[in-house]
């Protein structure tokens, strides 16, 4: 494929599958030293901007309609049109496998598994692979098999300025002493612990007598959970109010992560923190948290299991995990989150606390 010196990575989805290109940036930055773009999603600018590896961020927005849709997509593809020796898209929408093929000289590119739809993107691509059924971290690293690049070891990283979390000790003073984190939001609802489970879970620590440091971004997702928060002698409501480098600085100082399947779980196991998971209906095979020292992920379909620093609860029916959005996919409620006892979750924090 020869050398590169500039590199456009196309990943249109979702914060934690921005954040999860780490690996994979990370190694085409060491092999080649090349200038490396990406193109995202608009929402999740603020994770690509946290990736030391990334030059310019090029984002899409769906928000862009009508004559102002057309108009933008025409400019942004007038702004990598031919700029780069090689594109890598790791999305399989039309839409990215179009920015690739003419984005670069060479073009690699994900494909559905569905060979009908798919001819045009074999004839124009230089190369392209299936979308299979593995963890997200080893299916993003598959372009890496056509450059003759498969790094020896596999770990994911996080990034912040170390001078934020100082900032935050002299605003929180509660973030010197030792704490743990409880993250009970996510991007969608349907991936949310219940209400009154969460409290369960939240009296339970309590007794702990460690600081517990809730946290959340500004979306209404999360504002809405900062109002059902109870008030509890060591739990502080920091929700809404940290950056998300804030959060990545919060959560490398902290002792573990006990919170749902979402970006921050996979920022705080990049970070080697103690993780306990809670998990709805999301194939834990493809998402579950990266160990980076014992360099795997929850290979076996045991739904509450333990490898490395990380815990996994999910819960024991027949219907988990499908993979849906919510029950009626279509972003409703995940009844399989009902069935996980809070209890059981407490014993293990508890247990590797006192130990």
């Amino acid at each position: 494929m020869g050398r590169f010196k500039k590199i456009l990575i196309i990943i249109r989805r979702s914060n934690g599958d921005v954040f999860l290109t780490e690996p994979l940036v990370r190694e085409l930055k060491e092999k080649y030293n090349a200038d490396i773009d990406v193109l995202i999603n608009k929402d999740t600018r603020m994770v690509a901007k946290l990736n030391p590896f990334f030059n310019r961020i090029f984002t899409y927005d769906y928000g862009w309609k009508g004559l102002k849709k057309y108009f933008n997509e025409i400019k942004l593809f007038w702004k990598i049109f031919k700029r780069y020796d090689l594109a890598i898209n790791l999305t399989t929408n039309d839409r990215s496998t179009r920015y690739a093929i003419f984005s670069a000289k060479k073009s690699i590119s994900v494909v559905d598994n569905e060979k009908r739809k798919n001819w045009w993107k074999k004839l124009l691509l230089t190369h392209y692979y299936y979308n299979e059924n593995k963890h997200i971290i080893l299916q993003n690293l598959i372009p890496l098999q056509f450059l003759q690049s498969i790094p020896k070891t596999i770990e994911v990283n996080s990034y912040y300025n170390k001078e934020v979390f100082d900032n935050l000790t002299e605003k929180y003073s509660f973030l010197k002493d030792k704490y743990i984190i409880f993250h009970p939001s996510a991007q969608y609802e349907y991936k949310i612990y219940p209400l009154h489970l969460r409290n369960t879970l939240l009296n339970l620590l309590n007794t702990l007598d460690i600081p517990i440091i809730i946290t959340g971004g500004k979306s209404s997702v999360d504002l809405n959970i900062a109002t059902s928060i109870p008030k509890l002698k060591n739990v502080y409501n920091l929700i809404g109010e940290t950056s998300l480098e804030e959060f990545i600085a919060i959560s490398d100082n902290s002792s573990c992560y006990i919170g749902m399947d979402t970006l921050n779980m996979h920022i705080a196991a990049s970070q080697n923190k103690k993780i306990f998971a809670i998990f709805g209906p999301t194939n834990h095979q493809i998402w579950s948290p990266w160990c980076n020292k014992l360099q795997t992920y929850a290979k076996t379909k045991e739904l509450n299991q333990r490898y490395g620093n990380i815990n996994i609860f999910q819960a024991n029916m027949d219907c988990v995990y499908c993979g849906l959005a919510g029950c009626d996919d279509k972003h409703g409620k995940s009844e399989c989150l009902d069935y996980i006892n809070p209890s059981e979750i407490f014993l293990k924090v508890k247990k590797w606390i006192v130990a």
